[in-house]
């Protein structure tokens, strides 16, 4: 018995090294502009290959793009007249960093996501019957399940009926928490939940609980957020850490941080809390009531997450590469969807052939999926690489 207890405790410490060894990640400091490199040769990538996903980049109306590894920048790369210091929206890859805040205001004890999100905004912020409304929490919020109509048809008086915040825009269609409905216009009022709860606005709440403890510049003008695509690449950097920047942990609450990150609910499995999650069985896409077979982007890893903006504003963290990739640009295709996600899978092909040893980029053009136009009035018409096996209305 002796032998084996010893025996035991032995083959424990020989794999406690395996089991806890892991590369530190580096943060760059909160003022100035230095910012530790690795050279891509460090990586084993060959420049002929980085030439050829510049080359795509640019072809797709790319601004700026970035890749870190373990938070030191091994690509950096600007085109045109967008520099370093040139400021950028995030689109709805900002949705993401509201989640972020949501979850340190709930570790505050500021809200909790089961509230009802009427208790911040009043009774009315809906159109929906007062029962209806009562149904819709913070949670539904986040996991875009709150139940409002997501059909949206311009006209001349609200152009764009999707970012409406008005009660006239947020209509009943269904009970919150039976359909998964991409709907932006309830997600914004999480900022003015934010500010109800704290008593601050959005913007001196994003200054004093994250951009002063990250060194991240930058602003929401009209609940979109602006910066510079080394800003972005920071909140990437602080969301691989999970929600840590060097000593300081801004989000202490791990298991908001793994919902946050995960699954929320089954219609799509492939989102979060306002979080794109991949390695998933299937997906939806916003103002589409299809469920549709498969992960979001084949071509990239299965841990990935991203947060994803209109015209191809983009956050992708890879944990199992310690990989954040940032993209800021013009549409790289129609710019009618409102997340897109053809030019991710054909960036990670690129990506994915960044080393030497790796296959060439036609070989990894699996299943790519397009929807269009987007919205729609009469009819949609897809497009896929591969076969699509399920549809579901």
């Amino acid at each position: 018995m002796l032998v084996r207890t010893l025996t035991v405790i032995a083959c424990l410490l020989s794999l406690k090294p395996a089991l806890t060894a892991q590369t530190a990640l580096y943060f760059p400091p909160k003022t100035g502009n230095t910012w530790q490199t690795l050279s891509p040769a460090s990586q084993h990538f060959c420049q002929d290959r980085i030439d050829s996903l510049y080359q795509f980049l640019e072809t797709n109306n790319t601004k700026s793009f970035m890749l870190l590894k373990d938070g030191k920048i091994v690509l950096e790369k600007y085109f045109g007249t967008f520099v370093q210091d040139s400021l950028w929206y995030w689109a709805s890859a900002g949705k993401s960093f509201t989640a972020f805040m949501v979850g340190q205001a709930q570790e505050e004890g500021l809200l909790n996501i089961q509230d009802k999100t009427s208790d911040y905004l009043g009774t009315g912020w809906t159109s929906a019957p007062s029962d209806k409304e009562a149904l819709i929490t913070i949670w539904h919020q986040l996991s875009m399940t709150s139940g409002l109509d997501d059909t949206f048809i311009p006209t001349p008086t609200e152009p764009d009926p999707n970012t409406c915040t008005n009660p006239q825009c947020l209509n009943y269609l269904a009970d919150a928490g039976t359909r998964w409905a991409y709907h932006t216009g309830a997600y914004r009022l999480l900022h003015n939940v934010l500010a109800s709860a704290s008593g601050s606005t959005i913007n001196q709440f994003t200054k004093s609980h994250v951009l002063d403890r990250t060194g991240m510049k930058g602003l929401w003008l009209f609940d979109v957020f602006y910066s510079t695509t080394r800003d972005m690449a920071r909140f990437g950097l602080l969301t691989l850490a999970k929600g840590a920047w060097d000593t300081d942990t801004l989000l202490h609450d791990q298991d908001y941080f793994y919902d946050m990150t995960h699954s929320s609910q089954d219609y799509n499995k492939s989102y979060g809390y306002l979080w794109w999650l991949n390695g998933q069985s299937s997906f939806m896409v916003p103002a589409f009531q299809f469920v549709f077979p498969g992960e979001l982007l084949p071509n990239a890893p299965d841990d990935m997450i991203a947060a994803l903006g209109k015209n191809d504003q983009k956050i992708h963290i890879v944990p199992s590469k310690g990989w954040v990739v940032v993209r800021m640009g013009n549409a790289a295709g129609t710019g009618n969807e409102v997340v897109p996600i053809s030019f991710d899978n054909t960036m990670w092909a690129y990506l994915n052939q960044l080393e030497c040893n790796a296959s060439a980029v036609h070989d990894q053009l699996e299943n790519e999926l397009k929807i269009y136009p987007n919205p729609a009035k009469s009819g949609w018409q897809i497009e896929s690489n591969g076969a699509i096996q399920k549809m579901q209305l």
